[in-house]
């Protein structure tokens, strides 16, 4: 790590915990842990609880006449503060991507506990067992987690399959665990259950950035085949739960293997991605109190860079119509206007290559209705009322379309009142509310879920 003039560095060696108050009214609170090795090098990482990420690496750690600057460069954000005389308290600012915010600092004694109030404490009443099993096709390692009940085997299981950014096995995000929430629930049910790091995250290999859903069903596929090589799991009832993207994918692995006893689509997508996205950027935009005018202009955006992504397939000519497209509309803006939309020139090219990754150039054109059309098995969708990422009304009324088309023989289809795209009990659905609110998974969600499994599987266990 590089220093400069670290002889007073003590004076700021320990944890550091503030909070950014970003877009939208929402919290986040970053914790600085700094200190100095016997040899003189230093160490500093930035925790970001709200979004439960650990460890960020601070590369440049300077101190000098009260004067702290820390370089977080994988993230292109930094902090200058200055240290006031009770030696408690840094004020200064947090940039990031070409934004500016007031960010003060307080020294504190120890880390946060950010344990929600539903995550589960060991020890647990069934067993847990890390696991390792290849995709052999692409050549990813993947490392997940398996739970199983303490009862008479063998169980039917569910994998759990992960919205859209890599994820943990834990879906973890913005202090919030779904994953482990969900499956403690259903393990203490009779229900064994597998939850995965996606690619290139945690013990998993692969790279992330160039898969696809396709790509995703492939691991999921080698879930499947990784629980039936287990004597303590029912092959006949191995069933699938995805969130979000993972309500997109699982139908395409339901159409693939016959292995599939079920699925359950938690706020899965029933229309394309460019149509959500559409519908996701008003309904949010409406929730933070966005004008008509500003969400009538990001509209027109968002369909110009949709089109050069769908009408140019070479990346190089692609890019530069987008950054045309951007600049002009950076252009018209004022700074307070960039820093509301989140546009900056200093992250333009991280964002351009953003769009036309392999997986937004799928996600935008793939259409889930074809292959919904073509799942047998038995499958429960459920949305929330209040999810303003994956609407309820136009995606659900979509699914339940294309499984009656199909000729399906048992599909549930239910809007759950008051929920977000968390499933999280809401007031307004907005994304800015799912780290302040407590609850991670609503106990409805969960004993409909639970329910529903059960009565298709051999789980027998009473509800707890």
């Amino acid at each position: 790590m590089n220093t400069d003039n670290n002889q007073d560095l003590k004076e700021v060696e320990g944890l550091w915990l503030g909070t950014l108050e970003v877009q939208g009214g929402m919290e986040v609170r970053l914790l600085f842990n700094i200190s100095s090795s016997p040899d003189g090098s230093v160490n500093a990482t930035m925790d970001s609880l709200d979004q439960g990420v650990k460890g960020i690496p601070v590369e440049t750690v300077t101190y000098k006449d009260s004067k702290l600057r820390l370089d977080v460069k994988s993230i292109r954000g930094s902090f200058e503060g200055t240290l006031k005389e009770d030696g408690k308290t840094i004020e200064g600012e947090w940039k990031q991507s070409g934004i500016s915010l007031p960010l003060v600092l307080s020294r504190i004694d120890e880390t946060p506990d950010t344990r929600r109030e539903q995550d589960p404490v060991r020890p647990y009443p069934y067993d847990e067992e890390e696991v390792v099993y290849e995709n052999e096709g692409a050549g990813v390692k993947l490392a997940g987690t398996l739970t199983l009940p303490r009862s008479e085997g063998p169980f039917p299981a569910v994998i759990l399959i992960s919205g859209s950014g890599q994820q943990n096995r834990d879906e973890e995000l913005l202090g919030h665990r779904p994953f482990l929430v969900l499956s403690d629930y259903l393990t203490q049910r009779g229900i064994a259950v597998l939850r995965v790091d996606d690619r290139g995250t945690g013990g998993s290999t692969g790279d992330f950035s160039q898969a696809t859903s396709e790509d995703f069903a492939g691991d999921v596929l080698a879930g499947i085949d990784y629980l039936k090589s287990r004597e303590e799991i029912d092959p006949t009832q191995i069933g699938l739960i995805g969130h979000s993207e993972g309500g997109l994918i699982a139908p395409i692995v339901a159409v693939e293997s016959r292995d599939v006893a079920f699925i359950v689509l938690m706020a899965g997508p029933g229309i394309t991605g460019e149509e959500i996205l559409y519908l996701q950027s008003e309904l949010i935009s409406r929730a933070e109190g966005v004008d008509n005018e500003t969400i009538a202009r990001n509209n027109a955006l968002m369909k110009s860079i949709y089109s050069a992504i769908k009408e140019e397939q070479n990346d190089e000519i692609a890019a530069e119509k987008l950054r045309k497209l951007m600049m002009d509309e950076m252009a018209n803006m004022s700074e307070e206007e960039k820093q509301s939309a989140g546009y900056s020139e200093a992250d333009l090219d991280a964002q351009i290559q953003s769009l036309l990754s392999p997986w937004m150039r799928n996600f935008l054109t793939y259409d889930p209705r074809p292959t919904l059309i073509k799942v047998k098995c038995p499958v429960l969708a459920i949305n929330g009322e209040k999810d303003l990422q994956v609407p309820p009304e136009e995606n659900l009324q979509a699914i339940e379309e294309a499984l009656e088309a199909g000729g399906n023989q048992d599909y549930t289809v239910k809007e759950l009142p008051g929920l977000n795209h968390l499933f999280q009990t809401s007031q307004t659905g907005s994304p800015s509310e799912y780290a302040r609110i407590e609850e991670t998974i609503s106990p409805t969600a969960l004993e409909l879920i639970g329910d529903w499994i059960s009565e298709r599987t051999s789980a027998a266990v009473e509800k707890q």
